[in-house]
């Protein structure tokens, strides 16, 4: 039987405590505050999570570019972090924000814009104007 987590108060979070995979990296999922669309996947690492927790921006570590990426540094389209969410078995996270402008690098709301129906890929939205 698999040991619960448990916690009767609260307790100091120790980013250390989380489970990175082999590459030091955890999936952070983004979600919108007030409608609670899904918006983004992205990954972090040990230092993305103090940074994000730290600033209130919304850091996530680049496996293309092998660095930091404040969402919204260039763009513009700044993720404010609102809440950070641990899952069950502490392997992924949810970051709760408040998006100004469109969360995807396409220009659209949300990365997930595809959906999958009787066997045909169907876009559900639009790139922002």
């Amino acid at each position: 039987m698999q040991k619960v987590f448990t916690m009767t108060g609260t307790v100091a979070f120790d980013p250390s405590t989380l489970k990175y995979n082999e590459a030091g990296l955890i999936p952070a999922i983004a979600q919108d505050e007030n409608s609670g669309e899904v918006l983004m996947m992205a990954w972090m690492n040990m230092q993305a999570v103090e940074k994000t927790l730290s600033s209130g921006r919304v850091t996530y570590w680049s496996r293309s570019r092998q660095s930091f990426w404040i969402k919204g540094e260039s763009s513009g389209h700044v993720q404010e972090l609102v809440d950070f969410r641990v899952d069950c078995d502490r392997d992924c996270l949810l970051v709760v924000v408040r998006q100004t402008g469109p969360a995807c690098h396409t220009n659209r709301r949300s990365c997930f814009y595809t959906a999958v129906r009787d066997g045909d890929e169907v876009e559900l939205m639009s790139p922002m104007v």
